[in-house]
């Protein structure tokens, strides 16, 4: 079941919404986690069992570093150690199995293993990383262990933000697992957030999306420069208002219940170096590598040399952890080279003119773009010829699908790729007319109804719904 569906909008959601405003506070986490449960079973079966087994390691876990590190115990360290190997020896097998066993026989060694028959829960990496996090926050004591194994499975498997993100810390939201309120105004402002989310993949992702998995299906070498351009910059905005659309649902969603996850995205495409970039892209996966193997392998503490080297692991871990392909792994060393280089100075951004700061970030998260989107590195390499007009091709096929509404939604992409919101928020808060604010808020409420009315037609009109998540 994913958010952007007629299930989740008009069934599983309101039931939710109406039983939890209707329970006493002591029953909500207990129905909540029933909800989150039943919502992973709904679309992956009898891998739900594997979320409640990692809920139990977890929490068994936790009490056990809690209990040893009280009393002085080396064991605390050891079990922490157990527990995070457990973690993610799980996302190994799920996720990189039939990874690792290709390129094992694509090496020359021969494994009589059926591989293939591994499936990849949706939202493992996701969860998995919350658990470490947990485990680590409670040996660091930056968290009290959670003694309530409800509070704990609600935690790990809580149905917002499950399937994409975004990441959230136990120490963010154990005092709203705890105890929280649901006013009108938090009310509000989640319906609006997740209607803002749902516009996002509905109307701007789906549509780019469409163009865009047109042009990748068409054999790399054939296609146009035209028509190669159209196609990743297509995904470079599917690939933003779709996973943004997301994070902002989920947020939207955690406030309808009580809870205020962080923000996971903060308007990346306007950003004037990489390491600007990913201070505002995917925030919750890049505070989660600083925090817990940057920081953990030294940081920028030991010499330039190990800082570098650090930076290098971490984005090719981030690589990895997008999916189980060569691809991401050079889409993450990629990024983690443009990193080194503004750190050394080589690449002195911040002396450039900022138009060509932010023209420099474009064409490098664009170029990435191709890799994070091709199936072979083969591929990618070869787009970008296309992209050059160094392939000779010349089909432009997909084209047929660029019409004045795409064209239409594609300009509402770039325009709200930037902080118009923001910068309307400020002029209103800098006007003393209260004529142009009441009528700022009318017509907020009146712009978010017909977005959402646009989307269910959307929705209900076209069975192309892209779920872009899997590999994650």
């Amino acid at each position: 079941m994913v958010f952007s569906s007629t299930v989740f909008l008009f069934i599983f959601l309101p039931f939710v919404l109406i039983f939890n405003l209707l329970l006493k506070q002591r029953y909500r986490n207990f129905f909540l986690l029933l909800a989150s449960l039943v919502f992973y079973a709904w679309g992956e079966g009898m891998l739900v069992l594997l979320m409640l087994f990692s809920i139990s390691v977890n929490y068994i876990s936790g009490l056990g570093i809690a209990y040893f590190f009280n009393r002085g115990h080396s064991l605390s360290k050891i079990i922490l150690g157990l527990a995070v190997t457990v973690n993610l020896g799980l996302l190994f097998y799920y996720k990189y199995a039939n990874f690792i066993v290709e390129t094992l026989k694509e090496i020359g060694f021969y494994l009589d293993y059926d591989h293939k028959n591994i499936l990849l829960p949706i939202g493992i990496s996701f969860f998995t990383f919350q658990g470490i996090s947990y485990l680590v926050d409670v040996y660091r004591k930056e968290t009290k262990e959670q003694r309530n194994l409800f509070h704990l499975g609600l935690y790990i498997s809580f149905f917002p933000q499950l399937i994409a993100g975004p990441i959230v810390r136990y120490h963010d939201i154990a005092q709203e697992i705890k105890e929280r309120s649901i006013d009108l105004p938090l009310f509000t402002e989640g319906v609006i957030r997740f209607i803002r989310g749902l516009a996002k993949k509905i109307i701007i992702a789906n549509s780019a999306a469409l163009i865009a998995d047109q042009v990748f299906a068409v054999t790399v070498t054939e296609i146009s420069t035209a028509t190669a351009w159209m196609g990743v910059l297509c995904y470079t905005m599917q690939i933003y208002f779709d996973f943004s659309g997301y994070s902002d649902m989920a947020i939207g969603l955690g406030k309808m219940l009580g809870f205020n996850f962080k923000e996971n995205f903060n308007y990346p495409y306007i950003s004037n170096s990489i390491q600007d970039f990913w201070r505002r892209w995917h925030i919750s996966l890049s505070t989660w590598f600083r925090d817990y193997l940057y920081i953990a392998l030294g940081g920028n503490r030991k010499g330039l040399g190990r800082t570098y080297a650090n930076l290098i692991l971490v984005f090719f871990v981030t690589g990895l952890w997008h999916g189980a392909s060569w691809n991401f792994i050079f889409w993450g060393l990629f990024h983690g080279s443009f990193l080194i280089l503004e750190r050394s100075m080589i690449l002195n951004t911040k002396k450039w003119p900022k138009p060509l700061q932010h023209v420099y970030v474009l064409i490098v998260v664009v170029v990435g773009w191709v890799f994070f989107r091709a199936e072979t590195l083969t591929d990618a390499f070869a787009y970008l010829k296309n992209m050059i007009g160094a392939a000779g091709g010349n089909d432009t096929t997909a084209l047929i699908y660029v019409n004045p509404y795409v064209i239409c939604v594609l300009i509402m992409a770039i325009i709200f790729s930037m902080p118009v919101r923001n910068w309307t928020n400020e002029f209103l808060r800098k006007t003393s007319s209260l004529w142009i604010k009441t009528g700022y808020q009318i017509g907020i409420y009146i712009f978010y109804t017909v977005l959402l009315t646009l989307s269910v037609i959307e929705l209900a009109q076209s069975s192309y719904n892209p779920f872009i998540y899997f590999r994650f």
